[in-house]
């Protein structure tokens, strides 16, 4: 099993906390450091300060040495395909080509409008998605004088510099949907399910195969991640404190009982023989990268935790 470590940095982390986090990640051996991309906090406060996924990427590029560095995903309404292509290639050459890029079509309508960002219909927002994906390949892999016209963008003559190389991954993924898995299957290097439990990743993903298998592309050449919402402590007291940092952290008044117990057959929690156990039935569900969601990312002890117990245990 490959470990990234995944957080939602709109929780309040500035980038000093970020690269704090990052370079954390790449001591306890982790293969890559994920980020989200929004704009407004969430969960908990909405007052909580946020960062610019790009820029954040683009410093820790500089300040980190070997950990891989991602975003999951940048949604196609804050930016136009020809801007992430040129975001991508410059971060990529930044970090010496440790990039890679999770696009989507975005979901959080308040936080667009509150920002500026047009928030179009899913079906539009899928179709932009789509296009996206295309011009990607099209911009950091065409030749030059590729064109592409669509019914969200066009492209004419292009001319990109410099094209990365190799390109950034690409990873496509949510909840897994057919239109996310024909997407995947055309265009993307990983798909990623969300919040998923071992039974039903391994239904989705015999889903995906036959995505592949529609448009005779090998299943096996599509790497299977599933992103998981992730809480391990040394024992039962230590798993009970993190537990009650991150109700106060999501200003949730629930019993942690209850809480979690809804939680338990799709995180990974617990003590370290309880979150193995439950890595390794991800595994024979298919996964091969778990990007483990952090949601408690200040709290630094558990990232050497998951280090020790988990990322160099496997």
């Amino acid at each position: 099993m490959r470990f990234v470590l995944m957080i939602e940095a709109q929780q309040g982390a500035t980038y000093a906390d970020q690269l704090a986090i990052a370079r954390r990640a790449e001591a306890a051996g982790f293969e890559a450091f994920f980020r989200s991309d929004h704009y407004e906090s969430f969960p908990g406060s909405t007052d909580n300060p946020t960062t610019d996924a790009w820029a954040v990427l683009a410093g820790l590029a500089r300040e980190t040495t070997s950990i891989g560095l991602g975003i999951l995903v940048t949604p196609v309404t804050y930016r136009q395909p020809g801007n992430i292509a040129k975001l991508g290639a410059t971060v990529a050459e930044m970090s010496g080509g440790r990039l890679e890029v999770g696009v989507g079509a975005g979901w959080h309508e308040e936080e667009h409008r509150r920002h500026g960002f047009p928030f179009p219909p899913i079906e539009e927002r899928a179709e932009m998605l789509e296009e996206t994906l295309e011009i990607l390949h099209g911009l950091w892999e065409g030749a030059d004088g590729w064109s592409f016209a669509g019914r969200h963008y066009r492209v004419d003559d292009a001319h990109f510099r410099a094209r990365p190389d190799p390109r950034p991954r690409i990873i496509v993924g949510g909840s897994g949907t057919p239109r996310s898995m024909r997407l995947a299957a055309r265009w993307a290097d990983e798909f990623n399910l969300t919040s998923s439990a071992p039974a039903a990743v391994a239904a989705k993903y015999a889903e995906l195969d036959r995505a592949c298998q529609a448009i005779d592309r090998d299943p096996t050449t599509l790497t299977r991640s599933a992103m998981i919402g992730t809480l391990v402590g040394r024992n039962a007291d230590e798993v009970g404190t993190r537990q009650r940092a991150i109700l106060e952290a999501f200003g949730n008044d629930s019993e942690a009982d209850a809480w979690f117990g809804e939680r338990s057959e799709r995180w990974i929690m617990g003590t370290p023989d309880e979150a193995r156990a439950t890595v390794e039935r991800f595994a024979q569900a298919g996964v091969e990268r778990l990007m483990l969601q952090d949601f408690l990312p200040w709290d630094l002890e558990m990232i050497d935790l998951l280090g020790e117990e988990l990322v160099r245990a496997g």
